[in-house]
Parts: structure tokens; sequence; C-alpha cells
């Protein structure tokens, strides 16, 4: 995978997240999915490729997409 990667968590229903790296085009192409249409009219699966694999995603049960900024901190200051 190429050095322009993102940390994402995707959340799902029941409240179990999945962390992953993945390109920015993968995110852009789940983001799409995730859009495609609205929720509940069943989405199906979609498989998402990811640093070390690829990983098949019930997009039903897909709650939220959190991107990570990649800023590291240290310690508990703001």
């Amino acid at each position: 995978m190429a050095k322009d990667t993102a940390r994402i968590s995707i959340g799902f229903q029941g409240g179990q997240a999945l962390g992953v790296r993945v390109s920015a085009d993968a995110l852009r192409d789940l983001r799409q999915a995730l859009g495609a249409r609205p929720m509940g009219e069943g989405k199906g699966f979609y498989d998402l490729e990811v640093e070390n694999g690829a990983v098949a995603l019930n997009l039903d049960e897909v709650v939220y997409v959190h991107t990570d900024s990649g800023e590291h901190r240290v310690g508990f200051g703001l």
C-alpha cells in the first residue's frame, strides 16, 4: 500500500469497531458506497481493500467511519 494511507475506525451497530489502514482511494470508494442508498434500503456487502488484504463489510451495519488525523500526541496535554 502506498504511503498515502489513512488510519480509520469503522463502527458497527452493537458497538463493535474495526481499525484499519486504507489508501485515500479506498476511503473515498467506501464513502461513496455508504452514501449510495438511504439507510435501511439494503446496501449489502462491500470489499474494502486494506493495508494487509481485504475486509468484507456489511454496509447495512456500519454506523460511522472515523478518520484519524495522524497527529501524534504524548501525555495528557492539550
